[in-house]
């Protein structure tokens, strides 16, 4: 792998894979159309699923901002 690649994760397809999954699942599209929509907590059943997909999406941003993204400088990698 080249050292660009390390730097930039935007070139992982699996980053993106992760990504598209998820923000299919905070939308609720693939719920059937016309049917009684069950309450829970007070909540629509598909307000719940579309928070837990948006905190799993924080989840995930926050963990590739952490361990997939090099942000020492060119600079400060020749310094070692």
């Amino acid at each position: 792998m080249s050292k660009d690649q390390t730097k930039e994760p935007i070139r992982k397809k699996w980053i993106w894979i992760g990504l598209v999954i998820i923000m299919l699942g905070i939308v609720p599209w693939y719920f059937p159309r016309g049917t009684e929509v069950p309450i829970i907590l007070g909540f629509p059943y598909w307000a719940l699923i579309s928070l837990f997909f948006s905190l799993l999406l924080c989840g995930y941003l926050s963990w590739l901002c952490v361990s997939q993204w090099n942000i020492v400088e060119d600079i400060e990698e020749n310094e070692d």
